[in-house]
């Protein structure tokens, strides 16, 4: 069953369409990302246009991730004071990643660039959290429990002023690292059509050194509001927001969250940094693999 997208301006069928959104959903719930490293690629790989696949996999994001932020809520595992200026970083990154998506359409390099931002992005993150995780891992199977250390690593981000106290996270750091933290994704979000999660929560726990418990809720929480901003801006600036496509998307991916929430809590910490990794750095060597393999249908590119 086909069903016709008007800004896409193309057929796909719809049980596709809702297979990968639940699959997405579900991958959200259970590592507490917006799905978009992974969604925006299948869009591509199925022939939705790039310009339309990152600026309406910004409703699929917000949906699925109101979905996860809900069940992570029920935990208490959501730090919201952090959250808030995490929030407040990802709004001004957001202004800034639109107004460089807009530049680069109208470069006719926005294709290009998102292809490489993936590539590049998901290799470096991905190596970083498989690394350290398999560390980690073989560090508890070869000793008994995982070796024990403080709670996190201080470094002279930690020493910035403006302090600001947070209870949830037991931290007391400047608020100028989670903002900055914040708008780093922003900006990924409005690019490259992610969440931003496969950089935040590398992010929360090695760099603001919050506690893997509640890692995963903030950001979800975190990513609720930039991905609503990074929509709203998509959809008056750029018009690359497919109403249908989205809500599709968005049917899938609410119910396939709130499974991933239940399987994501019976996994340890490691356990999740380690599988998100696997996940992150397969995306990134298919699209990789996709940059350089000549296509089997060549087009030319006509004015």
């Amino acid at each position: 069953m086909d069903i016709y997208l008007p800004v896409a301006e193309m057929s796909v069928n719809l049980f596709l369409l809702l297979g990968i959104g639940g699959g997405v959903g579900f991958l959200s719930g259970v590592f507490g990302v917006g799905g978009g490293f992974l969604m925006t690629p299948m869009l591509l790989f199925i022939g939705i246009p790039a310009t339309v696949a990152v600026g309406t996999q910004a409703l699929q994001i917000l949906s699925s991730s109101i979905s996860g932020v809900l069940a992570q809520m029920r935990r208490g595992a959501v730090d919201r004071r952090m959250g808030l200026v995490l929030v407040a970083g990802g709004f001004m990154g957001s202004g800034l990643g639109i107004l460089l998506f807009h530049l680069l359409q109208r470069l006719g390099q926005i294709d290009s660039a998102i292809s490489l931002s993936y590539v590049l992005l998901l290799g470096i993150v991905g190596t970083l959290m498989l690394v350290e995780g398999l560390g980690t891992f073989l560090r508890g199977r070869r000793g008994g429990p995982a070796r024990k250390s403080r709670l996190h690593q201080h470094f002279w981000l930690h020493g910035l002023p403006f302090k600001l106290r947070f209870p949830k996270s037991r931290l007391y750091i400047s608020v100028g690292v989670p903002v900055v933290v914040g708008m780093a994704v922003g900006v990924l979000s409005a690019i490259m059509g992610v969440g931003g999660g496969f950089i935040m929560i590398p992010a929360m726990i090695y760099l603001i050194g919050m506690p893997t418990g509640v890692v995963v809720g903030t950001s979800l929480f975190q990513v609720c509001f930039v991905a609503a901003l990074t929509a709203f801006l998509h959809a008056t600036t750029n018009q690359t927001v497919d109403i249908i496509l989205g809500l599709i998307l968005t049917a899938g991916g609410v119910v396939g969250a709130q499974f991933g929430a239940q399987f994501g809590a019976r996994l340890r910490g490691e356990q999740v940094r380690l599988l998100l990794a696997c996940l992150v750095l397969l995306v990134a060597l298919k699209l990789g693999y996709d940059l350089i393999v000549t296509p089997a249908d060549p087009y030319s590119l006509a004015s």
